[in-house]
């Protein structure tokens, strides 16, 4: 993992750098609407509110549980043994990017949508809330932060949602077998190049032209710039945009070329 002073030299070149996520320029139509109508849409959706009141409370819960990790592991917590407070104010993905997540489900109608690391679940209630009711499968490696993630789920009233728990190398591949065609994969479970490039291996294989797939953290570590770098180049990766905190790729055949994209968000 690249150290604070470091992700902030990272960040600031990658702010200098990037197209300013307007519009401007933008010659590709499928881009341009991504970045009007997703990247940019300003509406308060009733889910903001409601899946911040959780986050919110999961920030005050005190209550401690043993925890399971099986990725990159924690350069926080030194002790399997943690607040949920704690989990909460360093695990769960800001709202600015679960907002984002929201919106490519709301734009792009998706139906069927996986994702690779629960947490406590506020960005899977996120994922779950588009107007269409999408099916969301979540995989979480500890069981206990899944108990608190359904916990959310029901208090939210979210029964779109299936939960997988276990380590991501023995139930993924199972779990792809039945699961048919993904519409959306989010994939912030493990930050490691390996297994991220394993992992997006097999989630290619049930994917479609119209697939998006959403990987975290793609500038946390050398090796997850490393893992970045190669799925953008992938043959049927045809589209990319870097956000920085979050990389997006695309695989749309209707593209004449690769596009690569850094924007500002």
């Amino acid at each position: 993992m690249y150290t604070p002073l470091q992700l902030a030299k990272k960040y600031i070149g990658y702010y200098l750098s990037a197209s300013n996520g307007k519009g401007h320029g933008i010659h590709s139509p499928f881009l341009f609407d991504f970045v009007k109508f997703v990247l940019n849409d300003r509406k308060d959706y009733d889910v903001y509110h409601k899946a911040e009141a959780v986050r919110k409370q999961l920030l005050k819960n005190a209550e401690i549980i043993e925890v399971e990790d099986f990725g990159a592991g924690s350069t926080v917590f030194k002790t399997k043994k943690r607040k949920i407070s704690d989990i909460a104010a360093t695990s769960l993905k800001p709202k600015k990017y679960s907002r984002l997540l929201f919106r490519i489900v709301q734009y792009y109608k998706t139906q069927n949508v996986l994702e690779l690391g629960t947490s406590l679940g506020v960005t899977t209630a996120y994922l779950a809330s588009g107007d269409n009711k999408p099916a969301v499968t979540t995989m979480e490696g500890s069981v206990n932060i899944a108990d608190v993630a359904k916990a959310n789920f029901q208090q939210l009233g979210l029964n779109n949602i299936k939960i997988q728990t276990g380590n991501f190398e023995k139930t993924l591949h199972p779990l792809l077998q039945h699961a048919g065609k993904i519409d959306l994969a989010f994939l912030d479970g493990n930050h490691r190049k390996i297994p991220t490039l394993k992992y997006f291996e097999q989630i290619l294989a049930s994917s479609h032209e119209n697939t998006i797939l959403v990987f975290d953290d793609i500038h946390w570590s050398r090796e997850m710039e490393e893992a970045w770098a190669e799925i953008k180049e992938h043959y049927d990766i045809t589209l990319s945009i870097d956000l920085f905190f979050i990389g997006i790729v695309f695989l749309r055949k209707d593209f004449k070329a690769k596009q690569h994209f850094t924007i500002r968000f």
